[in-house]
């Protein structure tokens, strides 16, 4: 509890103690027998308790309130809820309601201190991701370890991290190994070993061992810098239903005002008896005070956000939330979303009595010298063997393949026009996947198949997409062969292969354009190209560990882990989100409108319009925090 907060429930405790002793103390009778400010003890008699004790009750628990609504006033904001909790309780006092008027004033601080509590417990989720913040970077720098702030790093130095320090700076380990806490970043509190060329990102904990690290990127282009950036910004953007809230008050206030003023005037100049209709007026007011709309809406969507944060989903504001609960299309990119981005040799095909070894042996040493992807993984499935002294004459043939001599021998490795080229003859390999043709002093050897590795929890993040009415598209650049294997093994609706990115905006634009009026449509990516694709959907969802800068700012939401199940989780967040949004609407404004009636008809009493206001407020706060507990 804050100090602010301290301070509130200490007034709140003094006001109702005053209240207490005001209300049993002995009644004491004014001289002449009438008294100017009376409380109703019982049925027939008047009698005057210690009227202090109540004025001293009403301005411990109220004088805020009544300096609120005094500067908001000489600002020409008359009409809020300040205004309001003043005109009526100052109303009671007049009428003689003197308890009642206490009452109300201490019932809606209570509510406001429940507020507060629970906004503070939201905060407390996003300072939780603010405290990966690291206040300083160990550089070393002319054989000293130097204590600096991160900003004052250049890229390229050199950083030593401790066990049990932050991760300052993005960069690659170039000495030592260690165990990460990755926590602050994907919400996943199973540790990430790293060794020498390995990434370190910024807001990671050094968990083991000493690390050093060449710093890649300066601090204001840094992961953890980034995502500061996300969260603190994340409340400007207001959801449709907040600012509906905000609309709502701007005209609902002055209407109740003036419609309580109607009741307190025009009964009375028809019946004559001001007295009962100006209470039933203060009680009108009192009733209609729309703190528990005003309040809890934007708890709700402050929540989800502070708890999606929580678990490594930065959302950049509640509108991107209402927009989550409501998809109806997902549609992802391939490689790096749905695929982890990295090849692999899937299949060995060998000609007739060619063992695979030789088949692979002689296809990663005539890539030996190539920096592409594909021989990087051939010199991977190969492991340690590919010594590149032995390859020599190596001739790249664009778009066909290479040529080498390997250990005195013409290796080609390419595809089907490098094979057709040479007059190799080979069989179609037929698999899907990126396909590598091997020949050897023209005597054909066989085929490898690479293929990206489709990530663990991408079948189960399409299937719960599925199970809860969501189509699933993926977009391609891809072969339509790789495209349709992946779609085939993940379960997806529809695929698009072969597409450049003008292509992708092009189906996304016709996608859009099928789907219905009020239905959203999300697009998961990661890579540069995915950027304009990114911006133009309706929400926009990036990958942030390996995705590119474009894609993370062009991004509505951004999934920290790469995890495509994490997709699912944020939009459960967010249906749950909405779901309490709306409950807390249809809540406020059924019991409102019924006790407005009844304060007008004289039905109810101030207490009754205490609830009506504050009790009211209290049960939608607290069921806006069930947010902060949005777990999976």
């Amino acid at each position: 509890m804050t100090r602010k907060q301290k301070k509130t429930l200490i007034r709140i405790i003094v006001a109702a103690a005053l209240l207490l002793s005001a209300v049993f103390l002995p009644p004491i009778r004014t001289p002449f027998g009438v008294p100017p400010l009376t409380n109703r003890l019982d049925g027939d008699v008047f009698a005057l308790s210690p009227i202090w004790l109540y004025f001293a009750a009403y301005f411990t628990i109220g004088w805020d309130i009544l300096w609120k609504a005094v500067r908001n006033i000489g600002r020409g904001q008359v009409f809020d809820e300040n205004f309001l909790m003043c005109v009526a309780t100052i109303g009671a006092f007049i009428l003689g309601e003197t308890s009642e008027a206490v009452g109300v004033m201490l019932f809606y601080q209570v509510g406001e201190l429940f507020q507060s509590y629970a906004v503070g417990k939201s905060r407390k989720s996003i300072a939780q991701l603010m405290d990966i913040r690291p206040d300083v970077a160990n550089v070393e720098r002319d054989g000293q370890i130097l204590e600096v702030d991160p900003e004052e790093v250049a890229v390229g130095e050199v950083i030593v991290i401790r066990p049990g320090e932050k991760v300052p700076l993005d960069g690659v380990v170039i000495e030592g190994s260690s165990a990460l806490n990755t926590a602050a970043l994907t919400g996943e509190s199973a540790p990430r070993d790293v060794a020498p060329g390995g990434e370190l990102l910024s807001g990671c904990v050094n968990i083991t061992g000493l690390l050093k690290a060449r710093v890649a990127k300066e601090f204001g282009q840094s992961t953890v810098a980034k995502i500061l950036d996300l969260v603190e910004n994340a409340a400007a953007k207001k959801a449709k239903a907040e600012n509906f809230i905000t609309r709502f008050a701007k005209y609902y206030t002055p209407a109740v005002v003036f419609a309580a003023l109607a009741l307190a005037v025009i009964p009375s100049l028809a019946t004559g008896n001001w007295s009962i209709w100006v209470h039933r007026a203060l009680t009108f007011l009192v009733i209609s005070c729309p703190c528990a709309l005003v309040i809890s809406i934007p708890l709700s969507f402050f929540g989800g956000i502070g708890g999606a944060s929580a678990q490594g989903i930065l959302v950049k504001g509640g509108s991107y939330l209402e927009l989550l609960a409501k998809t109806e299309t997902v549609v992802f990119d391939k490689t790096g979303t749905l695929t982890q981005g990295v090849f692999e040799v899937t299949a060995l095909v060998p000609a007739p009595g060619v063992e695979e070894h030789t088949l692979l042996e002689a296809a990663a040493l005539a890539e030996a010298h190539s920096g592409h992807p594909i021989a990087q993984s051939l010199r991977r499935a190969l492991g340690g063997d590919t010594d590149p002294t032995r390859v020599t004459d190596v001739e790249e043939a664009p778009g066909h393949g290479v040529s080498a001599l390997v250990d005195g021998r013409r290796v080609l490795a390419g595809n089907e026009k490098l094979m057709r080229r040479e007059n190799i003859d080979f069989q179609p390999c037929g698999q899907a996947g990126t396909v590598v043709y091997v020949a050897q002093d023209g005597q054909y050897l066989g085929c490898a198949v690479i293929a990206d590795q489709v990530k663990p929890t991408a079948a189960a993040a399409v299937k719960a997409l599925k199970s809860r009415g969501i189509r699933t598209v993926m977009l391609t650049g891809d072969s339509q062969a790789v495209g349709q294997a992946v779609a085939a093994q993940l379960g997806l609706d529809q695929v698009h292969a072969q597409l450049l990115p003008g292509d992708k905006v092009d189906r996304l634009e016709e996608l859009l354009r099928r789907k219905s009026p009020k239905g959203v449509l999300a697009y998961v990516g990661d890579g540069v190209n995915d950027a304009p694709v990114l911006s133009r959907a309706d929400v926009g969802i990036a990958m942030g560990a390996m995705g590119s800068d474009a894609a993370i700012e062009a991004a509505d939401v951004v999934l920290m882990d790469d995890d495509p199940a994490k997709l699912v989780r944020a939009m459960d967040i967010a249906r749950k989100c909405l779901g309490i949004v709306r409950q807390n609407i249809v809540f406020a404004l059924g019991v409102k409108a019924l006790f407005l009636l009844l304060g007008a008809l004289g039905k109810t009493t101030m207490w009754g319009a205490v609830f009506a206001d504050v009790g009211v407020a209290v049960i939608a706060i607290l069921n806006a925090t069930r947010m902060l507990k949005a777990r999976p």
